[in-house]
């Protein structure tokens, strides 16, 4: 469970373009369509193209710029794209989640599916997840991108699929009891 969520502070939605909404209009990213779900400010901070060594490089001033009370973490897609180390990502969020644990931010973590075919989870979020003790979706994106329907191209999704997305985070903050 989770700590619930309060109307005075924001969530960070924070990662690639993924979070950043490539390949729809920003009014229907994920975090935009969140915010709406929820009633509650979702701040975008995803940059296109990003590594996982540049958004840790980047996490700790916005965290202390908009202290969030939750940090919604989609990361490493670029990792996974450039064939960076696997290892190396998995150690850039561990300290990315570090950085929210120490301001008492809370983490959900989304797992971005591995890019083969079958678009399987990676086993490195999870072992994240277990190691810091926050909770992740590993089938989110999967199954969003499993769809052909909800892409704009091979690996972004389009409006109805960060709709979609919007809707899978909103339910996981329910059943975790965050809303």
């Amino acid at each position: 469970m989770l700590k619930k969520l309060n109307t005075t502070q924001p969530i960070l939605a924070f990662g690639d373009s993924l979070t950043f909404g490539y390949g729809a209009s920003p009014n229907q990213s994920y975090p935009a369509v969140l915010s709406e779900l929820s009633g509650l400010t979702v701040v975008n901070e995803g940059i296109n193209g990003e590594l996982s060594k540049e958004g840790l490089k980047r996490l700790a001033g916005l965290l202390d710029q908009h202290q969030p009370q939750m940090l919604l973490l989609c990361h490493g897609a670029n990792d996974m794209l450039q064939k960076r180390s696997l290892e190396k990502m998995q150690s850039n969020l561990e300290a990315m989640i570090t950085l929210a644990n120490e301001r008492d931010i809370t983490v959900l973590l989304i797992a971005v599916p591995n890019t083969n075919l079958l678009l399987t989870p990676l086993k490195q979020y999870q072992q994240v997840a277990d190691k810091m003790s926050v909770p992740v979706d590993n089938e989110l994106m999967s199954d969003i991108l499993r769809q052909p329907a909800l892409h704009s191209d091979i690996i972004h999704p389009n409006a109805l699929g960060y709709q979609k997305m919007a809707e899978g985070i909103y339910q996981n903050l329910i059943t975790l009891g965050a809303l």
